[in-house]
Order: structure tokens, then C-alpha cells, then sequence
């Protein structure tokens, strides 16, 4: 049987994804099952889809703006389709056997906005991390508000929903990860905290930080070297430079 916990229930229903690089990067995307696609003559054209894929309705650019949430650039592109299967823990883990395999985890506590959530999922694409990991419950569903953030990375990069947050760090450390918790409330800062192994970076909200709980399961707690000038960066920002440091450590 697989470790890692799956979430207590998969995301259920239908979804709308909009934009040029969502909708194409669902539509490349094998483990996406696609169920309907509107768009304007020149989008669809341009996309140059085999008939046989699904099901194509052409719309008018206000139709399609009717579709999605208000103001939604949606590029005269909108697919519905299914949200992507869930994938357990110990996927990652085999994805990184090679002990040179130096791909970091990405840990969001608590972050529950989709834009700063579709940002993350962006920036972890642009440095080559192995997944991200969030807790089920307090993590938001695939929508199309999070992929049109992502940019497309929600096709790309290995997500991760578990139901308990600190088990799911202790079975990193079992599998040989070293687990720095980012707060501003540490002495460390990042590069002194990081070791050339294995590592997975753990990151809190906006505001709350990372709760005790999980900054108790971290091997490590540092902090980003900003000006005191200002308190705090989005979590956004915070993960793209956390992401940055892992990448250029040292060996």
C-alpha cells in the first residue's frame, strides 16, 4: 500500500479553465480529461486541434465572457474539464531516487488564496522543483482563477493533497529530506540553513506564518534576508526566492 495520505475526498465536479496558456497546457496535458472547449474561430484556429479530441463549440467573445468570472481574461479560450487525479506522496519520492537528484519540495502551509497558490505552483516550474505539497482541507481546489496564475504550470508540476501536514513531513524525513521552515521569527538565515542534500522548503500563509505544529516537524527554521524596512514579502515572492537559494547552493 502507498504511504502518503490521500485527501479525505477528491475534488469532485466539473471545471472551467480560461486563457491561452491554461487552456493549452490542460489540452497537451494526458492525465487532463477534457470534456468541452469553447472559443472564438481565431483561438480555436490557432490551436490547430484534431477534431476527434472533444467536443468544440464556437462562441462570441461576449458569450465566453459570460462563462467565467467577471473581467476573466479568458483569450477566447474555455475548457471544462475534469480536475486532475490525485497523486500520493511517495510519487515524489520515487521521482528522486538518484541520491544526485537535489529537485527541492515546496511545503505550503495553510496558503489558501488560488492566485498565490497558481503563482507558487509557477515559480516551482521555473526552478525545477520536485512538487508541491499542501495540506486538503485548507488548500484551495483547482479552478481556473489558480491555473490562469499558474500560467500552465498546474499541468506541469506534481501536486500533492495530504490530510495530515506533519505526517506528511516526518515520511520526508523518513525518505531523507532535510526541512527548513521559513519564518520571520528565526536567527538563521536561508543559505546558512540549507544543506547540498535532499530538501524540502516549508513555507505558512500571509500574515499567520507556519502554524507550531508544522515549524516542530522542520529540521531548521530561517528567514529571508529583507530590509527591516519591510515586515514581510507575499508568499508568492517568499517561495521564488526560497526556490532560487535551493537552486544555486552549493554541492
Amino acid at each position: 500500500m502507498r504511504k502518503g495520505h490521500r485527501p479525505s475526498a477528491a475534488q469532485s465536479g466539473r471545471i472551467r479553465l480560461w486563457g491561452r496558456h491554461a487552456v493549452t497546457a490542460a489540452l497537451a496535458n494526458p492525465e487532463r480529461t477534457l470534456r468541452k472547449l469553447w472559443g472564438t474561430h481565431d483561438a480555436i484556429a490557432a490551436l490547430g486541434l484534431s477534431p476527434s479530441m472533444l467536443t468544440i463549440q464556437y462562441a462570441e467573445v461576449a458569450d465566453l465572457g459570460r462563462m467565467v468570472p467577471s473581467d476573466a481574461p479568458h483569450q477566447g479560450l474555455v475548457l471544462e474539464c475534469d480536475p486532475l487525479p490525485d497523486r500520493w506522496l511517495d510519487e515524489l519520492f520515487e521521482m528522486a531516487t538518484d541520491a544526485s537528484d537535489r529537485r527541492p519540495i515546496l511545503v505550503l502551509d495553510q496558503v489558501t488564496d488560488p492566485h498565490n497558490v497558481g503563482a507558487v505552483l509557477r515559480s516551482a516550474v521555473a526552478f525545477d522543483a520536485l512538487g508541491i505539497v499542501t495540506q486538503d482541507r485548507h488548500s484551495p481546489p483547482e479552478s481556473g482563477a489558480l491555473a490562469r496564475s499558474a500560467s500552465g504550470a498546474l499541468e506541469i508540476m506534481p501536486w500533492i493533497r495530504v490530510v495530515n501536514l506533519a505526517r506528511a513531513l516526518d515520511e520526508m524525513a523518513d525518505a531523507g529530506y532535510w526541512r527548513v521552515g521559513l519564518t520571520g521569527h528565526a536567527k538563521m538565515l536561508l543559505p546558512e540553513a540549507m544543506n547540498p542534500g535532499k530538501l524540502a522548503l516549508v513555507l505558512g500563509a500571509e500574515g499567520e506564518g507556519m502554524r507550531q505544529n508544522t515549524e516542530a516537524h522542520c529540521d531548521a527554521l530561517a528567514k529571508l534576508p529583507i530590509s527591516p524596512r519591510m515586515e514581510s514579502l507575499n508568499i508568492s515572492n517568499a517561495a521564488a526566492i526560497a526556490l532560487y537559494a535551493a537552486a544555486t547552493r552549493a554541492a
